[in-house]
């Protein structure tokens, strides 16, 4: 589904990575580790056609694809590191907010369903300002239940949650490659999945 060739990014004059090839396949999650600041969320990004590397290429479906392409935009979700929530908007708005900017019209009764599946739904006419960091992050985990794309980009999207919230997190990718989908993900966190259904990136 996902293959990268030669791909090289910066971060100023320093070099993050150089070179870098790795192909991703349907059903299949590649977990992407190492320190802070050797290039996590800039690879997800370029992945994500959000940033442009300094060299190589990233193939979807194997066509090279640039940033910024309708195409790739039409097929991928990417999830960054921060929730980017609207403090004032409830749970609920702000979910709604997030999809539509996907351009997916989701029904009252979508939102409801969704957010009562990552344990929100009492808290679903609160205000962002007043949710735990945990409970933000649920939100977004929310907003992949809506967006029915073959390939999700997660950065960090273990961060702040519990151990309900993690065993989500991992039932909502479960979900995802057993219906076909590719993951590429950060994260320092173990998720419950079968191993045969993950591979391994570490940027040094």
């Amino acid at each position: 589904m996902l293959e990268v060739l030669e791909l090289a990014a910066r971060r100023g004059d320093a070099v993050l990575f150089r070179r870098l090839g790795f192909r991703v396949e349907a059903g299949k999650m590649l977990v992407v580790t190492g320190p802070n600041g050797t290039g996590k969320t800039t690879l997800l990004r370029i992945l994500a056609g959000l940033t442009l590397a300094t060299a190589g290429r990233v193939l979807f479906r194997g066509e090279a694809v640039a940033p910024g392409s309708p195409k790739l935009r039409a097929e991928c979700v990417f999830v960054g590191h921060l929730p980017a929530l609207k403090d004032e908007f409830t749970a609920e708005e702000n979910l709604s907010s997030l999809v539509e900017l996907s351009g997916v019209r989701p029904t009252a009764s979508q939102l409801r369903a969704v957010l009562s599946e990552v344990a929100l739904d009492a808290q679903r006419a609160l205000p962002a300002r007043v949710l735990s960091q945990g409970q933000r992050r649920r939100i977004g985990l929310a907003r992949l239940s809506l967006l029915r794309r073959p390939l999700w980009l997660l950065d960090e999207p273990a961060t702040a949650l519990d151990t309900t919230g993690l065993a989500l997190l991992g039932q909502l990718i479960a979900r995802q490659l057993a219906a076909g989908g590719a993951v590429v993900a950060s994260t320092h966190q173990t998720l419950d999945l079968p191993p045969e259904h993950l591979e391994w990136l570490v940027l040094a």
